[in-house]
């Protein structure tokens, strides 16, 4: 596995907590969904994705109500798949995505779950190079996975990273 430098917290500019989301709060993530997204998820993907106990987490500075971002992944089989993982517009490029994948390998250890799996529209070369960085390795393209344009679809590039359960990996922490 490819060791990713390590994000101590003394070097964060703030602290940062993950809380569970409810289904009071899906107002909030719907109105940062629909202002990042040309295809967001709808408010019955958050509400299904909650009743099904899917792991759903809220990102916020300590002390402050506003949201950072959120994560959602279901666990199964072995493995954890991220579904959604987004970031506010003017929050980004802060380490607030990197943040909560640390979350989300620590809850792959916990779960016994060896691998994480995600989709990337395959326009977006900016988070697959991210998510590379990171590393997460190609493992194939799902055509036409994604809403497009004018009634188009888009293919994702899926991509996995294996989580050690050992308490030696390093990855994202």
């Amino acid at each position: 596995m490819s060791a990713v430098p390590r994000v101590e917290a003394a070097s964060l500019p703030e602290r940062r907590l993950l809380v569970p989301m409810r289904p009071a709060d899906v107002d909030a993530v719907m109105a940062i969904e629909s202002h990042v997204y040309p295809f967001p998820w709808t408010r019955g993907n958050f509400i299904d994705s909650l009743a099904a106990g899917y792991l759903a987490r809220l990102l916020r500075r300590q002390g402050e109500s506003a949201l950072l971002g959120y994560c959602v992944a279901m666990t199964g089989a072995g493995e954890m798949h991220l579904l959604n993982i987004t970031v506010v517009p003017h929050e980004q490029r802060m380490g607030h995505a990197r943040f909560m994948l640390a979350e989300l390998i620590e809850r792959c250890r916990d779960a016994g779950a060896g691998r994480l799996w995600l989709e990337v529209r395959e326009s977006n070369a900016g988070a697959r190079a991210a998510y590379a960085r990171l590393g997460f390795h190609e493992a194939g393209v799902r055509p036409g996975y994604y809403p497009a344009a004018h009634g188009k679809r888009e293919s994702a590039v899926l991509m996995s990273l294996g989580v050690d359960p050992g308490p030696g990996d390093d990855a994202l922490e």
